[in-house]
């Protein structure tokens, strides 16, 4: 069995949880999110917290009981205290700058580059170099930032692009000539 899959998931106060079959709902004071698991998996509400166990003991399902488990703690965290990610762009002109529902890059190309942000996700630009964002999903808050990443990614010689906060580019020397 799963180390991690064998930990209760606490419930916080406010936070109402349903388990129809596969399906488990989970309502906060940020929003709801709703997903479907595997079969293979007993998820289960026990007082104030949530249990996930393996509904067969085969290698398939105790693959997804640690991964489950983690996917519902997301959940129940993402209605009550929300994810954030933070990407800072760097490079002579490199700039963003948030019209609407979209986010418009300057990453050094002849164009501009419109990025609609999807419902559920929130965007914040502080010096027109960093970017927030925030959401109650783990994983599209994650989709997106590695998405706008993928725009520019760090180049390895002077460091210019989009890199998240906590990224650390490892430069490389430049070439050099005869001597």
């Amino acid at each position: 069995m799963s180390r991690i899959g064998k930990k209760p998931i606490e419930v916080p106060k406010g936070v109402e949880v349903s388990i129809q079959g596969s399906s488990v709902s989970v309502k906060g004071p940020k929003g709801s999110l709703q997903r479907t698991f595997s079969t293979g998996i007993d998820i289960r509400k026990e007082g104030d917290s949530i249990m996930v166990t393996p509904a067969l003991y085969k290698k398939e399902i105790g693959a997804l009981h640690g991964l489950t488990r983690t996917l519902v703690n997301n959940m129940v965290e993402g209605v009550t205290q929300g994810f954030v990610k933070t990407l800072e762009i760097s490079g002579v002109g490199y700039k963003a700058l948030i019209q609407g529902k979209n986010i418009v890059l300057n990453l050094g190309f002849s164009h501009q580059i419109t990025y609609p942000l999807p419902a559920g996700i929130d965007a914040s630009i502080d010096k027109q170099t960093v970017i927030t964002l925030k959401g109650i999903d783990k994983d599209l808050v994650g989709q997106v930032a590695s998405k706008i990443r993928s725009l520019r990614v760090p180049e390895p010689y002077k460091g210019k692009g989009i890199k998240y906060k906590e990224e650390r580019i490892v430069k490389k020397a430049g070439k050099t000539g005869k001597k």
